[in-house]
């Protein structure tokens, strides 16, 4: 597999583009601070999971099914993404996955079938259910239709916020991040944001490659971001452009995410408020970030309510 390009990513986005929405951004000063924040969350599916299947189904040659597997997001970006191009799809999701992801999974007409504890498991079943003719597997995040379909969301920041120094973003096997960094062309930092107990990202880039590591399962962004291992192809990007990895605890992103609706009334799910609790917590060197809310898929109330 080859990494995607910026000459990718700008195809992607013609490609796509009656598709999806061009989601807005909002510049706000929080603290004496100043930030743009994309809401991402406001894309058709609650997140940007729709940008990447859509561009992996649309750039190939038509398949007659689709296959894959998720902890949500990704599940119902590629579950809807063949509802629009007509195509059956069939989703494997581990047993821990939210209920109200698989439900609106399922509300799309595609299969849902719960398989293995853990992201992992429900991947290799996908996997093994790919082989038959005419199906096309969609990995989550280290296919490069999938990455340059992301990198769709970072090309919109760049023309509508041409003054951000750095693009701010949560991480799980990397494929939103990849994107990014294929759009930026290195011309901007992204910032690599991941809980504590899912540092697939953080490890790697201390490793010099790729390895499996202890995910936390009871993290409050694990259904999100739940990967064991990042991707090969987010790694090569990531590892090869300006990339900046920071962790969080889920007090710190479970306190962000309250406060994205205390001051501005979004309502985001824990794993998209990772890269806003980096930035509260000021772990984020810039000037004018521009901070990713990248998906709404979850049933919540803040806390104390």
């Amino acid at each position: 597999m080859t990494a995607p390009t910026l000459s990718d990513v700008e195809t992607a986005a013609e490609l796509i583009r009656p598709h999806v929405r061009r989601t807005p951004l909002l510049r706000a000063t929080v603290d004496g601070r100043p930030l743009v924040l994309k809401l991402e969350h406001l894309q058709r599916t609650g997140s940007f999971k729709l940008r990447g299947a859509l561009n992996a189904l649309l750039s190939g040659d038509a398949p007659e099914r689709v296959v894959t597997a998720s902890g949500g997001n990704h599940g119902l970006g590629v579950a809807t993404a063949a509802a629009i191009l007509g195509l059956p799809a069939t989703v494997y999701v581990p047993t821990s996955a939210p209920a109200g992801k698989v439900r609106r999974i399922e509300a799309t007409g595609a299969e849902v079938i719960r398989h293995g504890a853990g992201y992992a498991e429900a991947a290799a079943a996908a996997l093994a259910a790919a082989r038959q003719p005419g199906t096309r597997h969609l990995h989550a995040y280290d296919d490069p239709a999938v990455i340059a379909g992301q990198g769709t969301m970072t090309v919109e920041i760049l023309s509508d916020a041409p003054d951000t120094d750095a693009v701010v973003l949560a991480v799980g096997g990397g494929g939103l991040a990849a994107g990014a960094a294929a759009a930026l062309g290195g011309r901007v930092p992204v910032v690599a944001v991941e809980p504590e107990g899912c540092p697939t990202l953080h490890t790697a880039l201390a490793a010099g490659e790729p390895v499996d590591v202890a995910v936390d399962s009871g993290s409050a962004a694990a259904s999100a971001l739940g990967a064991s291992r990042v991707g090969d192809l987010p790694f090569a990007l990531l590892s090869s452009t300006p990339t900046r990895s920071v962790l969080v605890s889920d007090t710190e992103l479970l306190a962000a995410r309250d406060r994205l609706w205390e001051e501005f009334r979004l309502a985001v799910e824990p794993a998209a408020a990772t890269p806003f609790a980096a930035w509260l917590a000021g772990r984020v060197d810039a000037e004018t970030p521009c901070v990713v809310l990248c998906g709404a898929n979850t049933d919540w109330a803040p806390a104390g309510n």
